[in-house]
C-alpha cells in the first residue's frame, strides 16, 4: 500500500508538473545572452548589462548562444528560460536588441533536455540596460578630451566646437574596428564640406605611432588620429570599457549620442543629418532675430531723429 502511495504521488507530482509546464505564464526578469556571461559575476549586487556586456552579447548570439531570461525566484535565487519565439514577432532577426533590459514576457514554458524553455507569446520592455542609462546621463553634456595626434602635439576637443564631431575611439589590435573604418571614412568624405569632422582616438601610445600609420594606411583612414586614449576617458563619455566605441557630438560641444559597438552607418548618418537640420533651423532662428532687432533700432532711430528740437 505504501508503494503505492508512493507511486500514485509521483505520478501527480509529474501531472501537475506537466500541466503547469504547458500554461501560459507570465516572466519578469532580464534578457542575458548567454548562461556563461551571466554566471561572470553575483548577479544580486552587480547588474547585469553594462556596455562590455552589450558589446560581448553580439558575439554570443552572433555564435549561436541561446538567448535567455533571468528570473528572481524565492530569495536571492535566478532561474533561466531560454526564449523562444511564439506569437510574439521579433523587430529584427534575433533577441538582441532586448539583451540587457528587463522585460516580461508572457507565454508557455517548457523543459527541453536539460533547458527550461519559454515560447514568447508577449513582451512588454519595463526597463532599459544600465549601459543606456549611463550613456543617457551623459547626452547633452560637455566633456573635455586632450590627447597626442600622431606627430606629438596636443589636440583637444575644445578647439572643434562649432562642427558636429564624430569621435570614435579604437586600436590597432581590435578587429572590430578595422571593419567599421570604411563607414567612418565615407562618413568624412561625404559630410566635411557641411562642417562634419571624424576624429580616430586610439587606445595605442604615441610611442606605437608606426603601427597605428600602417593601420590608418591599411583601413584608408582620412580623418585626424589622436592617440593614447584610455578607459577612463572612454567612461567620462559613457561608453564601457570595450572597443570600439563612438561619440557624435553637436556644434555647441555637447554629447548628442553615444555607441557602443561597431557603428551602423545608416543610423549614424541619420543621427548627423538630425543634428545638422537642428543646427540650420537654430541659424535660421537667430538670424532672423537679429533682423529683427536691427529692424527695431533703426525704427526707434527714425523716431527719435523726427522729434523737433
Amino acid at each position: 500500500m505504501k508503494r503505492l502511495f508512493i507511486v500514485l504521488s509521483l505520478c501527480f507530482a509529474f501531472a501537475v508538473q506537466a500541466a503547469a509546464q504547458g500554461a501560459s505564464v507570465r516572466f519578469e526578469g532580464q534578457v542575458v545572452c548567454c548562461a556563461d556571461c551571466w554566471a561572470k559575476a553575483d548577479r544580486t549586487k552587480i547588474e547585469y548589462g553594462t556596455a562590455e556586456d552589450l558589446l560581448a552579447a553580439q558575439s554570443c548570439v552572433a555564435n549561436g548562444d541561446p538567448t535567455l531570461i533571468a528570473v528572481r525566484e524565492a530569495g536571492d535565487k535566478f532561474s533561466l528560460y531560454q526564449l523562444e519565439q511564439g506569437k510574439f514577432r521579433l523587430p529584427g532577426k534575433n533577441w538582441l536588441e532586448f539583451v540587457g533590459k528587463r522585460v516580461a514576457v508572457t507565454g508557455a514554458w517548457q523543459k527541453k533536455r536539460e533547458a527550461r524553455v519559454i515560447r514568447v507569446d508577449a513582451l512588454e520592455v519595463l526597463a532599459v540596460s544600465q549601459a543606456e542609462r549611463e550613456a543617457a546621463n551623459v547626452v547633452g553634456k560637455e566633456v573635455s578630451l586632450t590627447l597626442k595626434d600622431l606627430f606629438g602635439a596636443d589636440q583637444s576637443l575644445s578647439a572643434l566646437k562649432g562642427r558636429i564631431v564624430v569621435l570614435n575611439f579604437w586600436a590597432t589590435y581590435c578587429v572590430p574596428c578595422r571593419k567599421e573604418m570604411p563607414d567612418l571614412a565615407a562618413i568624412q568624405n561625404e559630410y566635411a564640406l557641411h562642417g562634419v569632422q571624424v576624429v580616430g582616438a586610439s587606445a595605442d601610445a604615441q610611442e606605437d605611432r608606426a603601427k597605428v600609420l600602417e593601420f590608418a594606411k591599411e583601413t584608408k583612414v582620412n580623418f585626424p588620429i589622436w592617440t593614447g586614449a584610455t578607459t577612463a576617458d572612454m567612461m567620462r563619455f559613457g561608453l564601457g570599457a570595450a572597443l570600439p566605441g563612438t561619440v557624435i557630438i553637436g556644434k555647441d560641444g555637447r554629447i548628442a549620442k553615444t555607441i557602443s559597438g561597431i557603428v551602423n552607418v545608416v543610423d549614424l548618418k541619420k543621427q548627423i543629418d538630425a543634428l545638422l537640420a537642428n543646427a540650420e533651423r537654430a541659424a535660421a532662428g537667430a538670424r532672423k532675430q537679429e533682423r529683427e532687432e536691427a529692424a527695431s533700432a533703426k525704427q526707434k532711430t527714425g523716431e527719435a531723429s523726427s522729434v523737433p528740437s
